[in-house]
């Protein structure tokens, strides 16, 4: 090597440092910022959901709640009602900072929601408080564009890693979310300390909020890898993967329906609550009830002991329905609770444990929802153990394939396209549709 070469090696390290240096303490307070959040909001669902629990009438009034929610938008957040979709819209084309209004706004119509019984979970909520919190960082530290985008993404990171206590698959979930089939690597390192903060302020801040812990799960009846089980794990995959599908297109349909035939929007929510309540006491709340809310003891459940083969359906209908009309929160819950259910009910069928298929369909499902089989892949090592991670790799690459191009977040651009070879692959195919502005390998602040 010569001495320039060695010299410009020299320096590259040094830019490299620097630059890493200056990310740290604002990726740390990205992290802080989103594990407190996450720490109220997960406390807050708690307190919902006893409510509800102790007090069935409030079902009642869940038409109520969603006028309250869609008001609640229509008169101070119509900038910010996009949600998700729009956090990830700022990410590929960074334009106004996010108002911190999304923060209050969010977490108030989540609690609302779970609160009167709508089918909701709570990712969306955690990551858009995580992104707008981090985003109000942009003005006083003046970011470019490009600076702003990772900053963003560790919002997101945090948001998630912090939620559902899963730092790593957080740390990659900011970074595979916002294009299916590409991955970038600019904010590797923010991502993943926010995220690892996020969950270390979320687990500190559970010693003092009573509800704010996480759920944690067993897998038992595992059994080594071999051939014919990789198989079973690709057949479960394939269902996984439609049934991905049949969620998202469903919940878009019933949001396209919505919006044609329910001009006003603040209405929607309302009519949404008049049929879930009718259908929840139409078919008797004992058989209904479980289909509301978060759903959290029919996943533990279905990791322990055979469930309705049709609680899969049953969840995948009420979650489409509540977030078609208006109802905030998230997907991702109901889609843990759709594929661990599916999974128990797969076992009928695959000579699989029912909890080892709970915990590939746990994970998969939303892979396939959400496109990103590497951050799930990732949660179930974290949550479950490397020996069912190997299993739940499987099923949710396989879930990813079949899950088509339709996800749950319509802003998420297709860098490439599933399946097809890149040899083949055409402009069409190939249109990263992101406008990320050209920035170095390693954008400094």
């Amino acid at each position: 090597m010569s001495q320039t070469s060695f010299k410009q090696t020299l320096n590259d390290q040094f830019r490299l440092l620097t630059e890493l240096v200056r990310w740290i303490p604002v990726a740390t307070l990205v992290g802080v910022m989103a594990g407190i959040a996450s720490a109220v909001l997960l406390a807050s669902l708690t307190l919902a959901t006893n409510l509800r629990e102790s007090h069935a009438c409030l079902i009642l009034l869940l038409a109520l709640g969603g006028l309250c929610v869609g008001l609640l938008y229509k008169h101070f957040g119509q900038s910010v009602e996009r949600g998700n979709n729009l956090i990830l819209e700022q990410v590929h084309d960074p334009q106004e900072v996010i108002p911190v209004r999304m923060t209050p706004l969010v977490l108030i119509g989540t609690f609302i929601s779970h609160l009167f019984g709508a089918s909701v979970g709570r990712e969306g909520t955690a990551i858009q408080m995580g992104a707008s919190l981090a985003d109000q960082m942009t003005r006083p530290l003046r970011l470019s564009p490009a600076n702003r985008r990772i900053l963003l993404m560790a919002g997101i990171s945090a948001g998630f890693g912090s939620v559902f206590g899963v730092p790593l698959a957080g740390a990659v979930f900011g970074i595979e979310v916002l294009a299916i089939g590409t991955l970038t690597y600019d904010a590797l390192a923010p991502c993943f300390l926010a995220s690892f903060v996020g969950d270390f302020t979320t687990r500190i801040a559970a010693r003092y909020l009573p509800g704010a812990h996480h759920t944690i799960y067993h897998v038992t009846g595992a059994v080594p890898l071999g051939m014919i089980t990789i198989v079973y794990a690709g057949i479960a995959g394939i269902a996984f993967g439609l049934t991905a599908m049949a969620f998202a297109q469903l919940t878009h349909a019933i949001s396209g329906a919505a919006k044609r035939y329910i001009k006003r929007p603040e209405l929607r929510p309302f009519v949404g609550g008049i049929v879930i309540t009718a259908v929840v006491f139409g078919f008797g709340l004992a058989h209904t009830a479980k289909y509301i809310g978060l759903g959290l003891p029919t996943i533990a459940a279905s990791f322990v002991e055979k469930v309705p083969a049709h609680d899969f359906a049953g969840k995948l209908l009420f979650t489409a329905f509540s977030l078609g009309t208006g109802f905030k929160g998230g997907e991702v819950t109901p889609l843990f609770y759709i594929g661990a259910t599916l999974g128990n009910a797969l076992s009928h069928v695959l000579p699989l444990s029912p909890s080892l298929l709970a915990g590939m369909g746990f994970v998969a499902v939303f892979a396939g929802a959400a496109n990103t089989p590497l951050a799930s892949t990732f949660m179930a090592f974290e949550l479950f153990g490397p020996e069912v991670g190997a299993y739940a790799g499987i099923a949710c690459v396989v879930s990813y394939l079949f899950s088509g191009h339709a996800g749950i977040y319509t802003s998420q651009r297709i860098g490439y396209r599933k399946g097809v070879d890149a040899s083949a692959e055409d402009e069409t195919s190939l249109a990263v549709e992101a406008k990320i502005e050209d920035a170095p390998s390693h954008p400094e602040l």
